[in-house]
């Protein structure tokens, strides 16, 4: 991997981990047009760049975790269910990572948008602030967030979904989901991180690097687009994307230009 390689790698985590649309599809699809192979390498760079998208998160929305311990109870809630699934379900999920499973869970989650949109069209939201969200709704909503442990789902996706089902309004159930981000996204790279300790060292620390500030810079931007979109306008369009991009995925599959059980889905 080169810098070139890590810049636009970073650029694809940074736009796409907070949008509801997989950012696992997406670097998956940007990896195979770069050419690159899923060695421990690109794994432990895929780490990095998402720790990049996670500070960016603690950059723009610090103020919420200032506001007292509700916040702060609430996400510890929300992080239980997914911290148990991973806990015990971890190798059972690796056995998820299969092309065609990425692609159908885009292509369902793009239809689940669409279907809620269409539920919710004309009717006014019941939680129109984080403050009002309970702890009830807290658990349930990371309940959600495990559907995200199966590939190609979005964890972003699913959580807001499960947000949108229990009352909250869109912009309210973006931001919580960007916020139990922190827990369950420190947790996961902590741990990859901790076992891919072995292939860090100087030579690979500034590509590295490199891509974490891209990611960084790029998730602020996203960040800031998404809630501003999702305050004026619906997840349709996001719906409408997933079931392209999943779509494409099974074309690519079909004409034989990726391996649905390529080394890249592992």
């Amino acid at each position: 991997m080169g810098f070139f390689d890590a810049i636009i790698l970073g650029l694809v985590e940074g736009l796409t981990e907070f949008f509801p649309i997989s950012s696992t599809g997406h670097m998956i699809l940007v990896s195979s047009v770069l050419g690159l192979k899923q060695d421990d390498f690109l794994k432990t760079f895929e780490i990095v760049v998402q720790l990049g998208s996670i500070l960016a998160v603690l950059f723009l929305l610090y103020k919420r975790l200032m506001q007292g311990i509700d916040i702060w109870i609430k996400l510890a809630i929300g992080f239980v269910p997914t911290g148990i699934c991973g806990l015990f379900l971890y190798k059972h999920i690796k056995a998820l990572f299969d092309g065609y499973v990425v692609a159908i869970m885009l292509i369902l989650g793009g239809i689940v948008f669409l279907l809620i949109e269409y539920k919710h069209k004309g009717k006014e939201y019941a939680v129109n602030e984080i403050s009002q969200i309970s702890f009830k709704q807290a658990f349930l909503i990371g309940l959600m967030q495990c559907l995200a442990m199966i590939p190609g789902t979005s964890r972003s996706g699913a959580t807001i979904v499960g947000g949108l089902l229990l009352g909250l309004n869109r912009r309210v159930a973006a931001e919580f989901s960007f916020l139990l981000a922190l827990p369950t996204m420190f947790a996961a790279t902590g741990y990859d991180v901790y076992k891919n300790l072995h292939i860090l060292d100087s030579a690979n620390l500034a590509i590295l690097l490199v891509g974490g500030v891209v990611a960084f810079i790029s998730a602020l931007g996203a960040i800031k687009f998404f809630l501003f979109f999702v305050s004026k306008f619906s997840y349709v369009p996001f719906g409408i994307y997933r079931i392209l991009i999943g779509a494409l995925f099974l074309a690519l599959f079909a004409f034989g230009v990726l391996d649905a059980h390529s080394e890249l889905f592992s």
